[in-house]
């Protein structure tokens, strides 16, 4: 064998030893039963279904993110959508028809669940958590798709550990339709748009990683004895796959060239905005109108200045994009009030970096007074332990303190032990292993011992 052959053959060898599934793979029976078994909602799932419904819906209305999250880790959504992922993989139509009309029926009972409760809620206002689930970008869709890897990875595999809980958390199949929910009660159209998008990105690509995940762990298709009726089913299970997945393509698509949109726009905003006579109060990236609108106090730009900056836009892949610069106090664009605002929030922000800046010095100063503290005193437990060791001490005093050399100005901390005897002075060895117990004691790194 060649050098380059043996080289590939370790190469091969260690990914084979380290990255591969079927050493720990499940018994496939057990799998297909696992994930068969989530895909019902009836009974007791479609119950714990509305009351997880309920909890996230009182989580987004107060703002609460552990409250979310302990309705994700309750919610059984997961199932029917692992469901078609493994329905396509093994070619089980009837596993396909299943998990849709359980995916359907979970969804039509969580928006509804969410509806009423916003409906009759006192509490209406808009929280983050809330408006966090309206727009969906390109990192939901790679979180749902690793979601998914790592989800069919678990179920298909005997060390299974936290991993479904944690798919269920970073996924967020539940918050979204929730939203959905809250825009069909208070009439806004756009909520309920957003978020049902949100929740069919991340429905298809985790159906889409089960998919990938049964596929590469060669789990056996589904046979049929009629050969004529495989074909059918397979061209049924295309068509289905076609039909939810170009919606999904597309979409993902625009999330793509939105994400890019938004990245070069605050690119041009940091770059080419930012000057050390004028600060900006606030900017607003609208790509479906392509348009950024930045609010400036300072020194204004010219008119040639902002021609400049448009034709600048072209560099930054915003060739079609309007830049709407809004500054001086006499422009009727301007809000006096909301300017008062964004002032007053941006003194705030800078005096929380201030203060936790401030903060860490404090805690740094306090860590080193301790360490100080710990190693230049003796305390009571020391003197107690001191006093078992060698019980012919009277005192002990420590003291640190700052050695110079008077020849080339360098310096060094030094701890003294001042100790008293009852009769005897300590033999060398006593010495010794007194020293010795005082730099592990102290924490000291050079001690010096003398005994009076």
């Amino acid at each position: 064998m060649n050098v380059k052959s043996k080289n590939k053959y370790i190469i091969k060898k260690f990914f084979y030893d380290y990255l591969d599934l079927n050493k720990s793979k499940e018994d496939e029976q057990k799998t297909l039963d696992a994930i068969c078994n989530g895909v019902e909602f009836k009974g007791a799932n479609l119950w714990i279904l509305i009351f997880a419904t309920f909890i996230a819906s009182l989580g987004l209305n107060v703002n609460s993110t552990a409250v979310i999250i302990g309705a994700m880790l309750i919610s059984p959504l997961m199932g029917p959508i692992m469901g078609v992922g493994l329905a396509i993989g093994i070619n089980d139509f009837e596993l396909m028809k299943r998990s849709l009309k359980s995916f359907f029926v979970a969804t039509i009972f969580s928006v509804t669940t969410a509806s009423v409760y916003f409906t009759f809620t006192p509490l209406d206002e808009v929280q983050s958590e809330l408006l966090a689930r309206t727009s969906p970008t390109i990192y939901d869709v790679f979180i749902a798709l690793v979601g998914g890897l790592a989800g069919i990875v678990a179920v298909a595999t005997k060390e299974k550990g936290n991993v479904i809980p944690g798919v269920a958390i970073a996924t967020a199949l539940m918050p979204p339709l929730c939203t959905a929910g809250f825009g069909i009660a208070t009439g806004n159209f756009f909520y309920f748009l957003g978020a049902i998008y949100l929740y069919f990105i991340n429905s298809v690509f985790i159906s889409l990683a089960t998919y990938l995940g049964v596929r590469f762990m060669k789990f056996r298709h589904k046979e049929f004895v009629d050969k004529n009726r495989e074909k059918l089913v397979r061209k049924y299970i295309v068509t289905v796959v076609f039909i939810t997945m170009c919606p999904a393509i597309y979409l993902t698509y625009d999330i793509v060239k939105e994400t890019l949109y938004q990245s070069s726009a605050n690119r041009f905003i940091v770059n080419e905005l930012q000057l050390p006579d004028s600060q900006i109060l606030n900017s607003d990236i609208s790509y479906p109108k392509r348009e950024v609108k930045v609010v400036i106090v300072g020194k204004e730009f010219s008119e040639e200045q902002l021609m400049a900056l448009n034709h600048k836009l072209e560099k930054y892949n915003l060739k079609e994009t309007k830049l709407k610069v809004i500054q001086g106090m006499n422009n009727g664009d301007v809000d006096i009030s909301n300017i008062k605002t964004l002032v007053v929030e941006d003194l705030y922000k800078r005096n929380e970096e201030k203060i936790a800046m401030l903060q860490h010095d404090i805690d740094s100063l306090s860590s080193a007074l301790d360490i100080y503290t710990r190693s230049g005193q003796a305390d009571t437990r020391l003197a107690k332990e001191m006093k078992a060791l060698f019980a012919d001490v009277l005192s002990v005093a420590l003291s640190r303190s700052i050695r110079m050399n008077v020849d080339n100005l360098s310096s060094d901390t030094l701890t003294y032990a001042i100790i008293q005897c009852q009769k005897k002075k300590p033999s060398s060895d006593d010495r010794k292993r007194m020293t010795d117990w005082l730099l592990t004691r102290t924490g000291a790194k050079k001690l010096r011992l003398i005994v009076e």
